[in-house]
C-alpha cells in the first residue's frame, strides 16, 4: 500500500460463548508484520506481530518477546503516578504477557533465530470483558496474517463454574460468583496451555471444563484460518539454525555408552553432573586438538561440541525413562523426592514455614498488617486493591550461580502469582480476619518445582502465623516424556526433567480439590486423556505431601505472634466519620499518638484499630466510641463541669458534647447558691432527660442521686414539664442498655445494665455501662477477632 492509498478494513466475526468476538484488520498499524483489533463487548485490544529481517547473531534460542501494554485511557482513567503516565507494567500486565507468550512459543519453527516481537495494546475496556483471552486470540490472528513463519492458529477461552454450571466466556461480574477461573488455549487438535484458579474443584470437573474449553474455541480458530486465506501475507524465508547432525552423530558414537553408564550409576545430581561435565570437557579438548587446523573448525567449535553433547545426554535420559521407567535420580515415574516440613523458624516474624522436596527448598514468611496496608492497584481491571499478596524471590545462589540483582523478573512475578492463586481460595474473609496479609517465599535452593514448594511453605507459614485458613494447600509439578504414541507422566519433576521434558504441569490444591493449575508444553499439544491422567497422578502425590505438612502443623495456631498487631473492629455511623477524623485529621492523629495505635477508617463506617499492645487498642476503642457516641435518653454518664451560671451548670458528658444541669436538678436538696454546690472541673454523674430538636441536652444529677428511672426523672423535673422542649424528645426510648446491633450505642429496650441504668464500675470513662454487646470484634486474648463479628460485652 502506498502513502496515498486509504486503508481497506476487513472484518471477521466468531462466536465465543453467548457473545461474538470481532476481529478487524487493515485499518490500524499498517507497517507491522501483522496487525488486528479484537473486540468483545466494548473491550478492544490492538495486537501486532513483527519479525526482524535478519538473524539475531550470537543466540542459540528463539528470540521472541511478547508485551502487553495497558493504557488507562481505555477505562477513562488518568494514571495515579506522580508523572501521570503509564510507567513500569503492573504485575497483571506482566502476567498477561506471559499468558499470551506460552501458547504461541511452541508453534514457532525450532530453528528460527530472527527476532519476533508481539505488542498488544489495550485501547478500550468496558470493565466487564477481560483482555487476557483476547490478547491470545489477537496475537494468534496477527501472526496468522503476517509474514512470520508460525504453525497456528491458536484459540483461547475462559471457563467459569457458577452455581454448579460451567459457563463459557463469563464476564467480570459473573466471575465474582464463580468457583473456577480457567483459561485454556489450544490448536484445532489439542490443548496447549492451561492457567487456572479454583475453589477446591474436583479433578473430574476440571477435565469436563477442559473439554468444553477446547470445543468452545474452535470457531475462533476457524475464523483465523479464513483470515489467513483472505488477507494473509506470504510467509518470509529465513535462515534456519540447523543442528550439526554430523557432530551429534560423532559425539553419540564416541560417548553414548559412557553417558549411559554415568546416568545409570549416579543418582546423586552433583556427582552425576561432575562426571558428565568431566566427560564433556574431555570431548571438547579432544575435538579442539584434532580440528585446530581444519577448515571445518568453526562448525566444530567448543560451543557446538557442548550443544551436541547435551543433545546426546537428553536423548539418554528420555530413553531410560520411556524404556526402563527409571528417572535420573533413580525414582519411578510416580515417586516423590524426600519431603521435609517445618514451622516457627524465625523468632520475630509473624509466621514462618520451611518446605523442602529433594534439593528444592523454600522458606516462606508471613506479615500481618492493617487495612491501610492493602496494595493499591492502578490497572485496567475492576479490582483496585489487594488484601492478600504473595511474593516470590529466587536469588542466584539458589541454583549455585552468580548474577546481578535487578528486582523481580517476569518469572518471579509469575511464580508468585501462581502461589497466590493457589492459596487465595482458603484465605479467610476480612469479616473473620481483618488483617492485610503478605507472604514472601524465598527460594533458598532450586532443583525444580519451586513455585509448588512455595505453595507448601506458605501454607505452613500462614498456619504458623495463626491465619485461620480454611484448609491446607499443597502443590506438585508434573512432567511428560513423549515419543510418538509412547509417553510417561512424571510426578514431582526436578530441574533436568523439566529441561529435557515436554510438559511442565503444576497442580495445587487441598485434600478436597484443585485450587490452581498451570500447564506449559514444548510440543504441539496433548490430549484431554493425558491431562486427566496427569491430574489424577498429581492428586495422589498432593495427598501424600499434605500428610507431611500436617505432621509439622496440623491446624492454624490459636494465638497470633506477640509481634503481630492486635486488631479491634467497630462500626460507627457514616455521618460520624468526620467527627472521628476531626479537622485536618486532628482527632484521629491524637488518638494514634496517645495510645500508640494505628486507626483505619473505611467509607462504610468500619473502624480498625491495630496495636502491638492489646490494652492500648482497647483504650483507643473506648475513645473512638466516646467521640462518636450520641446522647441517649435515660443513659447515665460521668462528666466534667465546664461552666457555671446562676441557673445551672454545663457538663461535658461526652467528648465535645455538653448538657445543662438546671440548678433544680443539681442535688437531692434545695440549693440557694449554685457555686456552693459545684465548681468548674468537678466530675458529676448525670442522666440525660431531654434532647430538643436542635440537639440541646438537658441533664439531671438529682435523678442519679435518687435512683430514679427516666420516667420518674422527667415527672419530677418541673422545668422540663413546663419547657416546650419537652415535646421534642428523642425516640430512642428510655433505655440506657447497649444494643447488640454492632453500633455500640444504647438501645431502646430496657435499663442500662439493670433497671436503674447506672454506670458500671468502669463509669469513669464518661460512657454508659456496657453490659450489652459491644458491636465490635473481640480480641479474645489471641489477637484474632471472633468469627461472630460481635464482642463479649466487655470494655
Amino acid at each position: 500500500m502506498s502513502d496515498g492509498e486509504l486503508y481497506t478494513s476487513h472484518r471477521f466475526v466468531a462466536p465465543l460463548g453467548k457473545e461474538e468476538v470481532v476481529i478487524e484488520t487493515g485499518k490500524l498499524a499498517m507497517q507491522a508484520g501483522g496487525a488486528v483489533t479484537v473486540r468483545l463487548g466494548d473491550t478492544v485490544i490492538l495486537a501486532t506481530a513483527t519479525m526482524s529481517k535478519n538473524v539475531r547473531e550470537g543466540v542459540d534460542f528463539f528470540p521472541l518477546t511478547v508485551e502487553y501494554e495497558e493504557r488507562l485511557y481505555a477505562a477513562g482513567r488518568i494514571p495515579g503516578s506522580f508523572f501521570r503516565r503509564e510507567g513500569r507494567p503492573a504485575d497483571q500486565a506482566i502476567l498477561t504477557s506471559r499468558l499470551t507468550d506460552r501458547p504461541l512459543r511452541p508453534l514457532f519453527p525450532k530453528d528460527l533465530r530472527n527476532e519476533v516481537q508481539i505488542i498488544i495494546t489495550a485501547l478500550s475496556h468496558d470493565q466487564e470483558h477481560p483482555t487476557d483471552v483476547l490478547c491470545i486470540i489477537g496475537a494468534s490472528a496477527a501472526l496468522m496474517i503476517s509474514n512470520i513463519p508460525w504453525d497456528g492458529p491458536v484459540g483461547a477461552v475462559r471457563i467459569g463454574l457458577i452455581n454448579g454450571e460451567l459457563v463459557v466466556n463469563p464476564s467480570f461480574s459473573q466471575m465474582a460468583n464463580s468457583d473456577l477461573d480457567l483459561r485454556v488455549a489450544g490448536t484445532k487438535d489439542a490443548i496447549i496451555m492451561v492457567e487456572c484458579g479454583a475453589n477446591e474443584v474436583e479433578e473430574a470437573v476440571i477435565v469436563r471444563a477442559l473439554a468444553l474449553a477446547h470445543q468452545a474455541m474452535q470457531p475462533v480458530i476457524a475464523i483465523q484460518e479464513e483470515m489467513r486465506a483472505k488477507v494473509g501475507k506470504p510467509k518470509s524465508e529465513y535462515v534456519p539454525a540447523k543442528p550439526n547432525t554430523e557432530l551429534i552423530e560423532r559425539v553419540r558414537a564416541r560417548a553414548a555408552s559412557q553417558i549411559a553408564s554415568i546416568i545409570a550409576q549416579c543418582t546423586d545430581r552433583d556427582a552425576r553432573n561432575a562426571e558428565l561435565n568431566d566427560l564433556r570437557d574431555e570431548l571438547v579438548a579432544e575435538y579442539s586438538a584434532s580440528l585446530e587446523a581444519a577448515a571445518e573448525a568453526a562448525a566444530y567449535s567448543p560451543q557446538a561440541i557442548v550443544a551436541s553433547y547435551e543433545n546426546v545426554v537428553a536423548e539418554e535420559v528420555r530413553r531410560r525413562i520411556l524404556e526402563e521407567g527409571i528417572r535420573p535420580d533413580g525414582r519411578t515415574a510416580t515417586e516423590l523426592r524426600p519431603l521435609h516440613a517445618e514451622v516457627g523458624l524465625l523468632p520475630r516474624v509473624h509466621g514462618s514455614g520451611l518446605f523442602q522436596r529433594g534439593l528444592t527448598q523454600v522458606l516462606s514468611v508471613v506479615t500481618l498488617g492493617t487495612p491501610s496496608d492493602v496494595q493499591q492497584l492502578d490497572g485496567l481491571d475492576p479490582e483496585n486493591e489487594k488484601r492478600y499478596m504473595h511474593h516470590y524471590n529466587m536469588p542466584p545462589f539458589a541454583s549455585g550461580e552468580t548474577s546481578a540483582l535487578r528486582g523481580p523478573k517476569r518469572r518471579e512475578i509469575g511464580h508468585g502469582a501462581l502461589a497466590e492463586t493457589a492459596l487465595r481460595y482458603v484465605i479467610p474473609s476480612e469479616d473473620v480476619f481483618p488483617y492485610t496479609i503478605r507472604v514472601v517465599s524465598e527460594v533458598l535452593s532450586s532443583n525444580g518445582s519451586t513455585s509448588m514448594a512455595s505453595v507448601c511453605a506458605s501454607t505452613l507459614a500462614l498456619m504458623d502465623a495463626g491465619v485461620p485458613i480454611r484448609t491446607p494447600v499443597a502443590g506438585v509439578a508434573m512432567g511428560l516424556i513423549k515419543e510418538g504414541e509412547r509417553y510417561v507422566i512424571l510426578t514431582d519433576i526436578q530441574g533436568l526433567e523439566d529441561h529435557i521434558g515436554d510438559m511442565d504441569f503444576k497442580v495445587a490444591g487441598t485434600a478436597k480439590g484443585i485450587t490452581a493449575l498451570q500447564m506449559d508444553l514444548k510440543i504441539k499439544g496433548i490430549s484431554e486423556a493425558v491431562m486427566g491422567e496427569a491430574l489424577e497422578q498429581a492428586r495422589v502425590a498432593r495427598l501424600r505431601i499434605l500428610e507431611v505438612m500436617k505432621a509439622a502443623i496440623s491446624e492454624p495456631r490459636k494465638q497470633l505472634s506477640p509481634y503481630a498487631p492486635r486488631m479491634l473492629v467497630t462500626k460507627i455511623d457514616v455521618d460520624k466519620i468526620g467527627t472521628l477524623i476531626g479537622p485536618g485529621g486532628k482527632n484521629v492523629r491524637s488518638l494514634q499518638e496517645k495510645y500508640g495505635v494505628k486507626i483505619d477508617i473505611q467509607e462504610d463506617g468500619t473502624v480498625y484499630i491495630a496495636s502491638e499492645v492489646g490494652a492500648n487498642a482497647e483504650k483507643a476503642l473506648e475513645a473512638v466510641h466516646a467521640i462518636t457516641e450520641e446522647a441517649v435518653l435515660g443513659s447515665i454518664y460521668t462528666g466534667r463541669v465546664t461552666r457555671v451560671e446562676p441557673y445551672g451548670a454545663f457538663v461535658e458528658f461526652l467528648p465535645n458534647k455538653e448538657g445543662l444541669v438546671h440548678i433544680s436538678q443539681l442535688s437531692d436538696r434545695r440549693i440557694e447558691n449554685i457555686e456552693d454546690e459545684v465548681s468548674v472541673g468537678d466530675e458529676l454523674m448525670v442522666m440525660v432527660t431531654a434532647i430538643d430538636p436542635t440537639g440541646r441536652v438537658r441533664l439531671s444529677r438529682q435523678a442519679v442521686l435518687e435512683g430514679w428511672t427516666l420516667e420518674e426523672a422527667r415527672e419530677r423535673d418541673r422545668g422540663l414539664r413546663l419547657s416546650s422542649s419537652g415535646s421534642h424528645l428523642s425516640s430512642s426510648g428510655s433505655s440506657g442498655r447497649l444494643s447488640s446491633s454492632g453500633s455500640g450505642r444504647p438501645s431502646s429496650s430496657g435499663g442500662s445494665g439493670g433497671s436503674s441504668g447506672r454506670l458500671s464500675s468502669g463509669g469513669s470513662s464518661g460512657r454508659p455501662s456496657s453490659s450489652g454487646s459491644s458491636g465490635r470484634l473481640s480480641s479474645s486474648g489471641s489477637g484474632r477477632p471472633s468469627s461472630s463479628g460481635r464482642g463479649s460485652g466487655k470494655r
